[in-house]
């Protein structure tokens, strides 16, 4: 019933048979060379074989809710404040100059893990959640409040970052957990990441999954989608968002579509968009060969374990003008195209 639904939405207002489908693996071989034999059989192992990208991340996205950039920071607004003024965090380290005396000069602070710091004459101080310039002034005003010091001028800088972390993970050519420091964005997260694997191709769609609220009773995470292409191309800066602690950055690896047979560049192509059909993959193999079956195209397609092959009329969708109906390509598919007898 699958397959005859199918064959109606492929063939609707075109004269003939465009697509048919089959459950069964029927003259797949028919028209091909010994070679391009050996390379589907070797094709679908590999696609049966493939691993995810990261199976840890592949679970949370099927049960978590998603967003695009616009729509998380319409959602979030107050989201946009991220980044902007750091907030000191425990294992932090610190350098504190008050600039009337050297003695209370100190080069290296470490935060405690409670938040907490020692200072001379003032003794401890929780210095956790605050910027550096509210504990310049806090320092100050300890300081005389203790009549030590009036006014006193303070500098406060983190110079080693500790408390707060994010991750990068998937197609980057040095994914790991990384500190996160003031004003990061995802570009920042990248360069950190040495950048994006070959592997990624250009991949269109990534990813940052967020942890709202961490650490109380109502946390919860969330999936914010952008265009990792348009991104680095620099046409859509307002997904360079800002990195907030226990983001993850994800990149996954490039969907990839196969060709073999009578095209003029067989292989293996990645998407360069979210959809493309079946003539557009053909050009991106530099079109048919003079040889080609061109109404005899096949896509084999494997999903759950069970093989499918479509067999496809490419004339009856060009020279009807209706691409409208062409049939989509999608991720892993296996398109052949074979030789001529007449």
């Amino acid at each position: 019933m699958a397959a005859c639904t199918l064959i109606i939405l492929a063939c609707g207002g075109l004269d003939g048979k465009v697509v048919r489908v089959t459950e069964v693996e029927q003259n797949l071989y028919a028209g091909l060379k010994k070679d391009d034999v050996a390379r589907i059989a070797e094709l679908k192992r590999s696609i049966t074989q493939k691993e995810p990208d990261d199976p840890s991340v592949a679970n949370l996205l099927g049960t978590t809710q998603s967003f695009t950039v616009k729509e998380y920071l319409a959602e979030y607004p107050e989201s946009r404040a991220i980044g902007e003024d750091y907030k000191i965090g425990g294992y932090d380290v610190l350098s504190i100059t008050v600039y009337e005396e050297k003695d209370l000069t100190l080069e290296s602070v470490r935060v405690s893990a409670d938040g907490s710091i020692t200072f001379p004459l003032i003794g401890r101080i929780r210095v956790a959640d605050l910027s550096t310039a509210q504990a310049e002034r806090l320092i100050a005003r300890k300081l005389a409040e203790g009549q030590y010091l009036n006014d006193a001028h303070v500098s406060v800088m983190v110079t080693k970052y500790e408390s707060r972390k994010f991750s990068v993970l998937g197609s980057v050519k040095a994914p790991g957990n990384y500190p996160l420091q003031a004003r990061e964005r995802i570009l920042d997260g990248l360069s950190k990441a040495n950048g994006v694997a070959s592997e990624a191709g250009e991949t269109q769609e990534a990813m940052v999954i967020r942890t709202l609220n961490p650490g109380r009773p109502i946390e919860r995470k969330i999936v914010i989608n952008f265009d990792l292409l348009a991104l680095l191309k620099g046409k859509d800066q307002i997904s360079n968002i800002h990195l907030a602690d226990q983001d993850v950055l994800y990149i996954p690896k490039a969907d990839l579509f196969y060709i073999i047979g009578e095209v003029r560049n067989p292989g293996s192509y990645t998407f360069t968009k979210k959809e493309i059909t079946i003539v557009e993959a053909i050009s991106m193999a530099g079109g048919f060969t003079r040889i080609a079956a061109r109404n005899k195209t096949r896509i084999v397609r494997i999903e759950n374990g069970a093989e499918r092959i479509y067999d496809v009329n490419v004339d009856a969708i060009t020279k009807a003008g209706r691409m409208i109906q062409a049939v989509p390509i999608k991720p892993n598919d296996l398109i052949v195209v074979p030789e001529s007898f007449f």
